[in-house]
């Protein structure tokens, strides 16, 4: 399977921009985690990093649903893999954890927040708060998840270069 990734059209209006760099961003991060093995997907950066593609991939789906289910909706629907014990859990996974898991619980988080994000515009203010109280309209949400996925990404890119010299954008 080869991801195709589609940057937004150049003349796009503002929604339709950043919501395609958003999943341009997204399939990024799908592209760096193709064809690799269940063992080069939990293998970390550099030591001592707990950084892997796996885990990454677990980061964004908690991330996804913090912002477009708990802040956007005001709705907590829980943590995925993290915890008060251990609130870098999505980083931490055993020989039960798998990437079919990790990948399809991203991709329903993604479509949860593409279903969340529609009924709000832009300048519409989120119904849930930070913890110190902000509430955040739709765009800085989507503009924040554009940044989160770059950084991310870069850190993707140099984990797939270690473990198989594949580098690109």
């Amino acid at each position: 399977m080869t991801i195709e990734r589609n940057e937004p059209a150049t003349t796009a209006d503002e929604r339709a921009m950043l919501e395609g760099w958003l999943d341009y961003h997204r399939q990024t991060l799908v592209w760096k985690c193709e064809g690799l093995t269940d063992t080069q997907l939990r293998t970390a950066s550099v030591e001592p990093s707990e950084l892997t593609l796996l885990g990454l991939v677990r980061h964004m789906a908690e991330v996804e649903r913090f912002w477009f289910h708990e802040i956007l909706l005001d709705d907590d629907l829980g943590v995925l893999y993290c915890s008060e014990e251990d609130r870098d859990g999505d980083f931490h996974f055993t020989e039960a954890d798998t990437w079919e898991e990790a990948h399809t619980t991203w991709q329903t988080e993604i479509d949860n927040a593409r279903r969340n994000a529609a009924a709000f515009g832009l300048d519409d203010v989120s119904k849930g708060r930070s913890r110190s109280g902000e509430q955040f309209n739709l765009r800085w949400i989507i503009t924040h998840m554009i940044e989160e996925y770059a950084r991310h990404n870069g850190h993707a890119d140099l984990i797939r270069e270690r473990l198989d010299g594949t580098t690109g954008d």
